[in-house]
């Protein structure tokens, strides 16, 4: 989610409701020290949901001074990356290169945990090459402190293709003495209810999916609460890209409000069915002045129906996995539309 959740995007879906905690985009840990405006800026201002701060290093040393000061700077949550399947962080050891060592998972978890007195957690992918040892990794982070845990059961060799394998959260939900958040492949409202159902996760943590529809968090709220979910359509599409603008605006300079501005098209625009032309029409435009012109002219008559954003969509049988569990059934259902992917 680097260069997506930002501040303004943070605060924008917090201030809907349906969310209870947001999270930055990983922070950097390196061998320069994280200064306290870099983690400011990272934070932005406090949004109605709790912020969890998300840290990426390796180094022992500095992954604890990155929690004391993340802790100073007001987070609600300290999160520790082990999940980007990044080719660039792959090569410095951090993110998912890091679950090639339970040990130096154990340690980095250690040193944070006595940092901070803040709820701690990490977010992990099920394996690097494969997913033999997610239950002693994840052991291990309970064993050294952790709070929660967020599993995104496709390995780093998966990047994002195949399908999330709910199983292994299942897995982990019923081993772990802490609870344990699902994400992947969460599209539709209802899947959010189902995977909880199916798994037993104590909550879902949403990405891409959120993004391709921003108004999923108030429809799963409305699910689980039995009451009518919003239909979304075009106009409320295009108010929703209209309010980040107004955000951007405020505090970013042209040449990057446009360049965001866009990012968020990419994602929203694969939910409108008109074959890809509102997004390569937005794609074509040099301000974000004449992408609202063109999200206007395109987005605010449409109605629900033109768009793949109800509370359910089509799902595919499967007869196997991206990952295999030892011992568990089969996946079931998957989301029909490969083209996304969760964090």
């Amino acid at each position: 989610m680097e260069g997506i959740t930002s501040p303004p995007v943070r605060e924008l879906f917090a201030a809907r409701g349906g969310v209870d905690v947001v999270c930055t985009e990983f922070v950097r840990v390196t061998s320069d020290p994280l200064s306290p405006k870099v983690l400011a800026r990272h934070m932005g201002q406090a949004p109605p949901a709790k912020l969890s701060v998300q840290v990426m290093g390796n180094d022992l040393t500095q992954m604890g001074d990155a929690a004391r000061l993340v802790t100073k700077a007001g987070a609600d949550i300290v999160d520790l990356n082990l999940g980007c399947p990044a080719p660039k962080a792959v090569r410095k050891g951090v993110g998912s290169a890091m679950l090639k060592s339970p040990t130096l998972c154990e340690k980095v978890i250690s040193v944070m945990r006595e940092a901070t007195h803040l709820p701690l957690s990490a977010k992990m992918r099920a394996g690097y090459d494969d997913s033999s040892q997610v239950l002693e990794i994840a052991s291990a982070l309970a064993e050294a402190g952790i709070d929660f845990l967020t599993i995104h059961p496709r390995r780093r060799v998966d990047f994002y293709g195949g399908v999330a394998d709910w199983r292994i959260i299942r897995l982990l939900v019923s081993r772990l003495p802490i609870p344990v958040i699902g994400n992947g492949d969460i599209w539709y409202a209802d899947d959010a209810l189902r995977i909880r159902r199916e798994t037993g996760c104590a909550g879902v943590m949403l990405g891409r999916g959120a993004l391709r529809n921003p108004f999923i968090f108030r429809q799963i709220e409305a699910l689980e609460r039995g009451e009518p979910c919003p239909e979304v359509d075009g106009a409320m599409l295009y108010a929703h890209l209209v309010d980040l603008a107004e955000l951007f605006r405020e505090r970013l300079p042209e040449s990057a409000k446009t360049g965001l501005l866009k990012e968020q098209v990419r994602y929203v625009g694969r939910a409108v069915r008109d074959g890809g032309s509102f997004m390569k029409a937005a794609f074509l435009t040099q301000s974000s002045g004449a992408l609202l012109e063109v999200a206007r002219e395109r987005l605010v008559d449409l109605p629900a129906e033109a768009l793949d954003l109800g509370i359910s969509g089509p799902r595919l049988e499967r007869s196997g996995s991206a990952i295999a569990v030892e011992g568990a059934r089969p996946s079931r259902e998957a989301c029909a539309d490969e083209s996304f992917s969760a964090v």
